[in-house]
């Protein structure tokens, strides 16, 4: 196939051959991008947010990444609300589409996958991949370590505890945990006066 064939049946979902020299090509051009973003300073805040323009898809206002980020296209196939915080080590499998709504805060060394390979050996001894997009409501909170694969969808407000494996999707308004991730409860009004297990909460909770 073409380059622009192989790039077509990338963007669709398709299995293709991510090794082609086109998608090498457009790839190479962002990864240098992402590793100027990483070689920044730490007093370099306004050139760290005008790199993210550059290389992301998207990005809203107030998004702030903590060196280093990790992306397999220097997050051009990244849409990032506003208000975003991102610590240490995220790394992004961005050769699919990843979503994330506004207000959302992810913990150290998270790992949100789009791509995979196909499980017939055959193919994936050619080296054969595919890409299934993800989204993430607003103001989900990940925890430290965990692990979203291909194709999942995390609903608005829900929490997904450290060291998790999301493998299903999980809806509005729960906390889960665990590996495979699942659903521990519902964020409920006991939440409104605890924040942390008998710890109350001693500030005004906005109710909108």
């Amino acid at each position: 196939m073409s380059g622009s064939e192989e790039i077509a049946r990338m963007k669709q979902g398709k299995i293709y051959q991510p090794g082609d020299e086109a998608i090498l090509k457009e790839q190479n051009k962002a990864l240098e991008q992402l590793y100027d973003f990483n070689a920044t300073r730490p007093a370099e805040a306004e050139k760290r947010c005008r790199l993210l323009k550059e290389m992301f898809a998207e990005i809203g206002e107030g998004c702030y990444i903590e060196p280093p980020l990790h992306a397999n296209f220097g997050g051009r196939h990244v849409h990032f609300g506003s208000d975003i915080y991102a610590n240490f080590n995220l790394t992004m499998v961005d050769d699919g589409n990843i979503f994330i709504g506004s207000h959302v805060m992810i913990g150290p060394n998270v790992t949100i996958a789009t791509a995979g390979h196909p499980i017939e050996p055959h193919l994936r001894w050619q080296g054969l991949q595919y890409n299934i997009d993800v989204h993430i409501g607003e103001n989900v909170w990940i925890g430290a370590g965990a692990v979203i694969l291909p194709g999942i969808t995390i609903g608005k407000n829900t929490v997904v505890g450290a060291g998790s494996v999301v493998t299903k999707d999980l809806p509005e308004n729960v906390v889960a945990v665990g590996n495979p991730c699942h659903i521990l409860r519902e964020v409920s009004a006991h939440d409104q006066i605890y924040y942390y297990k008998n710890r109350k909460i001693d500030l005004t909770v906005p109710t909108n």
